[in-house]
């Protein structure tokens, strides 16, 4: 079967605006992603039990579940108007590191424009350790206090 899909180029802006004293502060900046030709966005319910939200394998893919190679942009967004979620990043190192992602805020994780979510993350207890990039294999959600719905946009090559 040939695709009847076209590869397209996915901007993406970053913009901050503020008046202080009457003046005008912040800044935008535009990145280009060429040859996106997947996009999955869906609204994923984030437990007071920490469960995972997506997953990057080799080969296989499915709900949540992508090809870590093709993988080049994720947003994590929290819908959720009062509650918090901690997302909790791990690699095949079973490295770990984990953010606080506080209610309506957003969470990107840029992979590579090459390689995708391939020797990405690596986690450090301490300064001054060799850092050693691994594969970036799954991110997990765990909500504070109550359940947060969860935004997720994943685009691929």
């Amino acid at each position: 079967m040939a695709t009847t899909v076209t590869s397209s180029t996915l901007r993406v802006f970053i913009n901050e605006k503020i008046k202080l004293n009457g003046e005008q502060f912040g800044g935008e900046t535009v990145l280009s992603i060429p040859s996106i030709n997947e996009i999955s966005k869906r609204i994923v319910t984030a437990q007071t039990t920490e469960r995972q939200i997506l997953a990057f394998d080799t080969a296989a893919i499915g709900a949540g579940k992508f090809i870590q190679a093709d993988v080049r942009y994720v947003r994590i967004t929290n819908l959720d108007n009062e509650n918090h979620v901690t997302l909790t990043f791990r690699n095949h190192n079973d490295d770990e590191f984990a953010v606080k992602l506080d209610y309506g805020q957003s969470y990107i994780c840029n992979a590579d424009l090459a390689d995708g979510t391939a020797a990405t993350m690596d986690a450090i207890d301490g300064a001054g350790l060799t850092l050693s990039l691994g594969n970036l294999v799954d991110i997990t959600a765990l909500a504070d206090t109550a359940a947060c719905d969860l935004e997720v946009f994943v685009a691929s090559a």
